[in-house]
């Protein structure tokens, strides 16, 4: 393995012979995507630019750059580790982004890839004309159910400045990684993590504006057939149950006593919004659609139970 990483970080001179390579090497392994990125191609150029502290948006400034030998041998290695190991590139490098903000992560979290995050740094949700938050700084209190990392509690607290933050996971391997997130994103006054299952752990009394919900909705199915990319990942993060949707009903069943007059709850959901949808006719779900999804976030209105 040594000989023949010196060999080829001798032959592989710039970051365009490097970024071919892992491109030609992922393709061949037949590795999975969809945490964090959704190609080869994609996989590989943040894998190389954030070894190499560049950024990640575009490869094509730096793609004839010459790189050192220590860079080679770096880069080569982790494009050796992401093929043998099977991991995804964010664990190995440790580094996931969400709407271009850098978060921690390592293997008591899942990849952050909501697409709630997207949702609130889009400016949708605030939008005028949209009307789903006409004025997000009226937005006093947020909630943040199984919040993992704490990507989704520290963009909140972004967007919404007024705001307090709350959030909980019943994993307290992953509020560690959401603590370490929480204190480097300077919002550590306003977040306030709680450990427990889903509104448990929290004052009583405390009703939200805004709840946030990422929930495990893998059905059985597919949590049986997963790549072992998603295996790196903790199943409790993932699994849905027999249908997918454990956890989003026990949600439904208990948000409306927590949401303010007026208040919201956005819910992710994966594929099953048919199947939401004919278990509980009586609710009026509001779908909303980003760039890469369709379907499978809804907001329900306080007054969307009946």
């Amino acid at each position: 393995m040594t000989d023949s990483l010196d060999q080829r970080a001798a032959e592989l001179l710039t970051l365009r012979d490097l970024f071919r390579y892992a491109v030609s090497r992922f393709s061949a392994a037949k590795l999975s995507y969809g945490q964090g990125a959704g190609s080869a191609l994609d996989e590989a150029a943040f894998l190389l630019l954030e070894s190499l502290n560049l950024p990640i948006e575009d490869i094509n400034p730096f793609a004839d750059a010459r790189l050192t030998l220590a860079e080679r041998k770096l880069l080569l290695a982790r494009i050796e580790e992401r093929v043998l190991s099977r991991k995804p590139a964010a664990y190995i490098l440790n580094k996931a982004y969400i709407a271009g903000i850098p978060f921690y992560v390592d293997e008591r979290v899942i990849v952050p890839r909501s697409f709630i995050g997207e949702l609130l740094m889009s400016g949708r949700l605030g939008e005028e004309g949209f009307g789903l938050i006409d004025e997000p700084e009226k937005i006093a209190t947020v909630l943040d159910l199984c919040t993992g990392s704490a990507c989704l509690a520290i963009v909140a607290a972004r967007l919404f400045q007024q705001a307090r933050i709350d959030a909980a996971d019943l994993s307290k391997d992953a509020l560690e990684v959401a603590r370490r997130n929480v204190a480097e994103s300077g919002e550590k006054t306003r977040i306030t993590l709680y450990k427990g299952d889903l509104f448990a752990p929290l004052p009583p009394s405390r009703r939200y504006d805004l709840i946030l919900a990422n929930p495990p909705y893998v059905d059985e199915e597919a949590m049986a057939s997963l790549p072992p990319e998603y295996r790196h990942e903790p199943a409790m993060a993932l699994d849905g149950g027999s249908d997918g949707l454990d956890v989003v009903r026990r949600i439904l069943g208990q948000a409306k006593d927590r949401l303010t007059q007026g208040g919201l709850l956005i819910c992710e959901i994966g594929r099953a919004r048919t199947l939401l949808e004919e278990q509980f006719p009586e609710f009026e779900f509001l779908w909303l659609d980003t760039e890469e999804s369709s379907g499978e976030v809804f907001c329900l209105a306080s007054a969307g139970w009946r």
